[in-house]
């Protein structure tokens, strides 16, 4: 999300007001250091305290790893409480027994009859509370897994759970919630806050004017860079200031789940290389060429497509040195993604791979979906299917947080058997080039060599990458449809949603039966 223009006189910065407008149960906020979302938490925990309960009110329990953030979180609750102007105790210390030693607890009580409260880390004492529980530097927490258990049984009766932390590695329970809530398979909303980030909302200009220091470009480039330098190494550098997990490295998915994925023997890998007479040819020869080709060998695996399955299509682009590879997926009724056959074009011409891909999507039946690699070259082909195919294509850009935000749900689909693709090593390698770099699973930098002695840059993995994604979006589509009927071939076009396409489909293919026509 772009940065908002820095107000002055707002007391909270966007980011902490887009997280406390959050009112999802169960929220967690993955950050750089000290951009203030505890302190933002601390303002939505005074008043969800000081409510009655008609209006939402109720107890707030504060799960720190120290002594001091609790004591820092009341404090905080305290000034926002005075600052609302709520009718509410001074700070209460207690001490009560917490296994084998005495704990030094904070309240504060507020006149609607509810308190925040902040407690140990020792998961016990949550049993038996109801109310929101907030678990700060949730990373870092020695026993996270038996809090949030804890914490998690409170939410039965409609109690919210916010997590909050900057990273303590990529395999912490942490990060692992992150990644399944992404993939889909947690319930959790995420927020992402990194230097940057904070800095594009103002947070440079904010320690500005409370210090009383005028604010420059300049200046707040120097103030980043340092606190960067300082550093003990880079990877301290990224997980501390822009949220990338360390220790990461090695394949994002294991070779056991792909090849597990890797089991259609009868799926072919279909490769067509351009040689240098091919490139040197008129126009009109590489066409007659290229359908040539297409004829014999993609056309018999398209006419094997089951027609009321939905299709949907990924490419990953290149000219010259790696692939561009085709990759049409089936989703089958119980959800299951199929990847019937693969398409690779080396060294060929933009045209003719431009008229590859209008030959398999104008026969995918309910196609449903076109995502498209769109960087440096690419760009060309995905704009010209946009123009052809209209929003039903998606122009992909490839950046990092785009694989951050994207690639849990594919490695989810592996762990959950939920796609199927061609047995073929190449297919297993490419997927094997999907590393963490900096804590984010992208393409690993490296080549390989395939069978038939083509570079490779893992790229049939981006294309069944982004024909999964297609498969799971909801897209609005143009859908051309050829129809073979006894050897004559009849056109429809026309612009509907995907359901409605898909609705067209069986009332057509119904149709065509009735009259004794056989598909």
């Amino acid at each position: 999300m772009l940065g908002s223009e820095f107000d002055p006189s707002e007391v909270l910065l966007p980011y902490q007001r887009r997280w406390i407008a959050d009112d999802s149960q169960l929220k967690i906020g993955e950050k750089s250091r000290r951009t203030g979302l505890t302190w933002a938490e601390a303002a939505d925990s005074s008043l969800t305290a000081s409510k009655s309960t008609s209006e939402g009110g109720e107890d707030v329990f504060y799960v720190g790893s120290t002594k001091d953030m609790a004591r820092e979180f009341i404090d905080a609750c305290a000034m926002w409480a005075k600052a609302y102007n709520c009718a509410c105790d001074d700070v209460i210390e207690e001490v009560f027994d917490d296994e084998d030693k005495d704990i030094l607890t904070y309240m504060i009580n507020f006149a609607s009859g509810f308190k925040v409260k902040a407690l140990s880390s020792n998961p016990s004492n949550l049993r038996g509370m109801q109310g929101t529980v907030i678990i700060d530097e949730a990373a870092f927490h020695e026993r996270l897994a038996e809090v949030l258990k804890a914490a998690l049984a409170l939410t039965m009766w409609g109690s919210k759970v916010r997590l909050i932390s900057t990273h303590n590695g990529i395999d912490n329970l942490f990060n692992t919630l992150i990644q399944d809530s992404r993939a889909g398979k947690k319930r959790y909303s995420v927020h992402t806050i990194t230097l940057d980030q904070a800095c594009e909302d103002g947070l440079y200009k904010r320690i500005c004017q409370v210090k009383k220091r005028e604010w420059t470009q300049e200046a707040e480039n120097e103030w980043k860079a340092g606190l960067l330098k300082d550093t003990a190494t880079e990877e301290d550098a990224l997980e501390e200031y822009q949220c990338v997990p360390k220790n990461g490295g090695g394949a994002y998915i294991s070779r056991s789940r792909r090849e597990r994925a890797a089991r259609l023997t009868d799926a072919p890998v279909l490769t067509f290389t351009g040689s240098l007479e091919f490139n040197e040819a008129p126009e009109h020869i590489r066409e007659a060429e290229m359908k040539e080709w297409l004829d014999e060998h993609v056309q018999p695996e398209l006419d094997k497509l089951d027609p009321k399955l939905r299709h949907s299509l990924g490419e990953d682009f290149a000219r010259t040195g790696d692939l561009t590879v085709f990759a049409p997926m089936a989703i089958h009724d119980d959800t299951r993604r199929e990847v019937p056959f693969l398409v690779e074009l080396a060294n060929v011409p933009f045209k003719q791979q431009e008229q590859a891909l209008y030959y398999i999507c104008d026969q995918l039946p309910r196609r449903d979906g076109i995502f498209l690699d769109a960087r440096g070259n690419g760009q060309y082909l995905a704009e010209q299917a946009r123009y052809k195919y209209g929003e039903e294509v998606v122009e992909v850009m490839l950046t990092v947080s785009y694989y951050r935000l994207n690639m849990p749900a594919f490695k989810a689909a592996f762990e959950d058997d939920e796609i199927l693709l061609p047995k073929h090593e190449d297919v297993i390698t490419d997927l094997g080039q999907i590393q963490y770099k900096a804590g984010v699973p992208c393409i690993d930098d490296s080549r390989t060599q395939g069978a038939n002695g083509n570079k490779r840059h893992g790229d049939s993995a981006i294309a069944i990458w982004l024909a999964y994604l297609a498969s799971k979006a909801d897209l609005t589509r143009y859908g051309l449809y050829t129809i073979k009927v006894q050897g004559n071939e009849t056109h429809r076009s026309f612009y509907a949603t995907a359901e409605e396409n898909n609705q067209f489909d069986d009332m057509l293919h119904q149709d065509l039966r009735g009259k004794g026509i056989r598909l």
